[in-house]
């Protein structure tokens, strides 16, 4: 893989992500998206208190999911 092909940002969490949690991206999409409105920090407070993640796993997630909104 060249530095060109190498994931960047939130994404490059993704595959440690679903390794630890054992849940695919699309899932914690969903579980964010039932979260209702809450903005970027809540979000990840969510995750953290409700999941157990920790917060650079949460974080990524979160800002993926803004981006996509």
């Amino acid at each position: 893989m060249t530095n060109e092909d190498k994931v960047k940002g939130p994404a490059s969490y993704f595959p440690s992500i679903e390794k630890k949690y054992g849940k695919p991206i699309e899932h914690w999409m969903k579980i964010l998206a039932g979260a209702g409105p809450l903005k970027h920090m809540e979000l990840v407070s969510h995750l953290k208190a409700t999941h157990e993640m920790g917060h650079g796993h949460a974080n990524a997630l979160v800002a993926w999911f803004m981006a996509r909104k």
